[in-house]
């Protein structure tokens, strides 16, 4: 058995070679001759890459773990070894100094109260403002005066004055353009008269010591203006008529009573139907 194997074996080689010498190309007899210089055929899995090269170990990047147990808080100098030191100075100078206050425009000259109120001689209310003109003392509306041995309201003649001098004309004082509730102390003139001014040399108000007014506060004591003067002379006024009757009373009802019972009118016309 085994002989026959190696008998068929041998002939079996010697026909396939037989056959490849019959097949081969003339050509082949040339390439053989070109020695082995030529380049052999790159396989088919030379255009696949090569996976590329780990990165050094100081190049690759690690992530850290967020974790409230692992990342522990610094550790911090006890109360005793802290330190307290002095602040540093001040970079500039500008530092130091107070905010700078408004500034009115260059053309400012007073603001106009429109519709003034004289709450008192000296005192106008007007626009949200509550203005006192400077240098001079308001003459309050309860104050009295005495007079010929006797004392009269001069505070509320004073305000009086004061009213007809305004009628209600538009007051320019040195106030700042918005309001507010706080008293203010300013200048205030109507055209080009001074309010002031008036107001002391017409024995309305008192110049304040060491004022601009205090030459013509002296000039209206001396004259006796105002209430540096005598109680004004009502004598030559009308008496104030007394009524001859008391004042009619509103009926409580509309309704005629006859015999206590409520009728309507008969001078009403009936109603249309």
């Amino acid at each position: 058995m085994a002989a026959l194997v190696i008998a068929g074996g041998r002939s079996l080689k010697g026909s396939e070679s037989i056959v490849a010498v019959d097949q081969i190309d003339p050509t082949a007899d040339a390439m053989l001759g070109q020695g082995t210089d030529a380049a052999p055929e790159e396989p088919a899995t030379s255009a696949i890459l090569a996976p590329a090269a780990p990165l050094p170990p100081k190049l690759a990047v690690h992530s850290r773990a967020i974790d409230p147990d692992v990342v522990a808080p610094p550790e911090m100098p006890a109360a005793e070894d802290l330190e307290r030191v002095e602040p540093r100075a001040p970079l500039s100078e500008l530092a130091l100094a107070m905010p700078p206050k408004p500034k009115m425009p260059a053309a400012w000259s007073g603001t106009k109260l429109f519709q003034p109120v004289a709450a008192a001689a000296g005192l106008i209310e007007a626009k949200g403002y509550s203005v006192t003109v400077s240098g001079i003392d308001t003459v309050r509306e309860d104050e009295t005066c005495p007079g010929d041995g006797k004392s009269w309201a001069c505070g509320i003649r004073a305000r009086t004055a004061f009213r007809a001098f305004l009628r209600g004309r538009a007051v320019v004082c040195k106030v700042p353009p918005e309001g507010g509730r706080d008293l203010i102390s300013a200048e205030c003139r109507i055209g080009k008269q001074d309010v002031g001014q008036w107001l002391v040399e017409n024995g309305w108000a008192r110049a304040a010591e060491g004022g601009p007014y205090a030459e013509a506060g002296e000039k209206a004591r001396a004259a006796r203006k105002g209430i540096f003067g005598p109680a004004p002379d009502v004598s030559g006024l009308p008496p104030v008529p007394a009524f001859s009757r008391p004042a009619p009373a509103a009926p409580s009802s509309i309704l005629e009573e006859v015999d206590g019972v409520l009728r309507q009118p008969t001078d009403q016309p009936a109603p249309a139907q």
